[in-house]
């Protein structure tokens, strides 16, 4: 597809959003003032608000149903345990000896971008289909990466951007940078693409279409398949790029 015909795609997506035939893009809702700032609340947080809320809440139950564990658990108590074995293997298989240190920032990502992600299933926008999420948690991998590398080969870890020779420094740092960007913008792009497709089929199917249930099979692939990819593939990619900096 040239650059043309997908300028195209956009000005039919946007006509569509507008028209209000379609509706995937992001609310404006209100304003307000912090330290003299306006600001403006978006679909977008309120998603966050409730994405947040749900999971304090939970790790809150979650806490206390460990603090007072069953010898003969729960349903709930047998859930909780099911999520932090599958993490720590997660982790364990990829890090090995290194797991222990980063299972906790693994799992707290892994949770909060999958609730992001399946948050469609629920009605709301979901948070990841905005960049203005996925950025920062790009970033924040950025910065635990060469953090650990640093901690790890203090000098060297610089060293290693004029390997194998010096000429191909440039090549090197433009990779360093990528890595957020890549991080970001493919969780932001599959997450946002299926928010589209959800949209184009509920702005432009008829009503009895959807009582059928085509955009509910729909959901089980773009929010709950492809939302469970996108996270695993997010989490595995950091485990490397951590492992690959702290590597003896």
């Amino acid at each position: 597809m040239n650059l043309l015909s997908m300028a195209g795609v956009f000005e039919t997506l946007k006509e569509l959003a507008s028209s209000g035939g379609a509706d995937f893009s992001i609310k404006y809702l209100t304003d307000f003032t912090l330290f003299g700032q306006k600001l403006s609340i978006t679909t977008t947080h309120i998603s966050l608000f409730i994405v947040t809320l749900v999971l304090v809440i939970f790790a809150i139950c979650a806490n206390k149903c460990i603090a007072n564990a069953k010898e003969i658990p729960g349903y709930f108590q047998n859930f909780v345990e099911l999520i932090v074995e599958m993490l720590d293997n997660m982790v364990d298989g990829v890090m090995g000896k290194n797991a222990k240190r980063f299972v906790n920032y693994i799992s707290a990502v892994f949770i909060f971008i999958l609730v992001c992600n399946i948050s469609g299933l629920f009605g709301l926008r979901a948070p990841t289909a905005d960049y203005g999420v996925t950025l920062p948690l790009g970033l924040i991998t950025f910065v635990i990466i060469h953090y650990n590398g640093v901690k790890k080969n203090k000098g060297k870890h610089f060293k290693a951007l004029f390997e194998p020779v010096p000429l191909l420094f440039p090549i090197n740092l433009i990779g360093e940078i990528a890595v957020p960007l890549s991080l970001s913008l493919r969780l932001f792009g599959n997450v946002l693409s299926g928010t589209v497709l959800m949209g184009l089929l509920y702005g432009l199917t008829p009503f009895l279409v959807q009582v059928v249930g085509i955009p509910a099979i729909a959901h089980i692939y773009c929010d709950l398949f492809s939302g469970a990819i996108q996270t695993y593939v997010f989490c595995m990619l950091t485990m490397v790029y951590v492992n690959d900096k702290i590597a003896d």
